[in-house]
């Protein structure tokens, strides 16, 4: 079996990456953990009974891997990633570092699975929020064109790391015991405990970069000049997305027909009752695996729409399980 270096073992990717590949049977022995400057002697738990000893990524040899996950900083993958495909390996981004260099494809299987050739050596997972607005119209786009997409993206904290995570939890317990936020508002520019913040990321113009980063992975990914619009916001939740989608297509569609092409879909689950509760939250799907749908109707607003709500474990669901397809697909060899 191949030997897999994941970059970045002590990110919250990383973390989940490390129970994928346990719980799929993954030996121990085929596994090197990575870290950035990681001091001699840190171990990452690996399942139940096993630990891996972490190596330092200044001074990891990738030649004596055949594939790399990168789950670091894109500071830290943009460094690295060369050296890793210069020494023979092939490279799974996740840091979002190569998103911009347009040799490397950003890959969903279900829609674009065909960009990956057996020259491809690095290829970009996009972020979990274009995943789980495209994922569930992958086999409608086999039969008919997106015109134009509108997302309303909430966002959890877990998108910054483990210290906006932190963050939200500290100044949680400090509105329950009256205490002063003034020193806990350091990754969020303002409260984030009980508010919605619009904006995620840094500013890009009039966007923000996630409302940005989606209008580009979407056109990216789709190979399409399709119109997006796209809106995020900070909800005080730790792990899990939520999205509202407005899908206008080329031609007819029937939302009754969508809800059925979606629920042949891989790694899609529909659950959508028009009922009190009939709906899948953000709350019910942490560790899951899928991509939960409900409330797909008709959008009468215009000609040829629908809509839908789409949750998601992000750092599961939307990065590790979604690399992880990637990898038992088009790069790995099981004996």
């Amino acid at each position: 079996m191949q030997k897999i270096a994941i970059v970045g073992v002590k990110e919250n990717q990383g973390y989940e990456l490390l129970n994928l590949f346990s719980e799929n049977g993954f030996d121990a022995k085929s596994i090197y953990a990575v870290e950035p400057k990681a001091p001699l002697g840190t171990i990452a738990s690996y399942g139940e009974d096993d630990e891996l000893d972490v190596q330092n990524l200044e001074n990891f040899n990738f030649k004596s891997v055949e594939i790399a996950i990168f789950c670091c900083s894109k500071e830290q993958a943009l460094r690295y990633i060369k050296k890793a495909t210069t020494s023979g390996c092939k490279v799974i981004d996740l840091s979002g570092a190569t998103f911009s260099d347009t040799n490397v494809p950003s890959i969903i299987p279900e829609l674009n699975g065909d960009s990956i050739t057996q020259d491809t050596s690095v290829v970009s997972i996009p972020s979990a929020t274009s995943y789980q607005v495209l994922l569930p119209l992958a086999n409608s786009l086999k039969n008919n064109s997106l015109k134009r997409l509108v997302i309303n993206a909430f966002v959890s904290t877990s998108h910054y790391g483990r210290l906006a995570m932190d963050e939200l939890f500290t100044q949680s317990r400090k509105i329950f015991l009256n205490e002063s936020l003034s020193d806990n508002e350091q990754i969020f520019k303002k409260q984030i405990a009980f508010n919605v913040l619009p904006q995620v990321g840094e500013f890009i113009g009039e966007e923000t970069e996630l409302e940005w980063l989606l209008n580009a992975e979407i056109k990216k990914i789709l190979k399409s000049d399709i119109k997006v619009h796209a809106n995020a916001a900070f909800v005080p939740t730790f792990i899990g997305d939520g999205v509202f989608v407005n899908a206008e297509f080329e031609n007819e569609v029937d939302a009754t027909i969508i809800r059925d092409e979606m629920s042949k879909t891989k790694n899609v689950v529909v659950f959508d009752k028009n009922v009190d509760g009939g709906y899948v939250s953000v709350d019910d799907i942490q560790g899951e695996d899928s991509v939960y749908v409900s409330r797909i109707r008709q959008d009468v607003s215009v000609e040829n729409g629908i809509s839908y709500w789409s949750v998601l474990d992000n750092l599961r669901a939307g990065s590790a399980k979604a690399c992880f397809d990637v990898l038992l697909k088009y790069f790995i060899k099981r004996s």
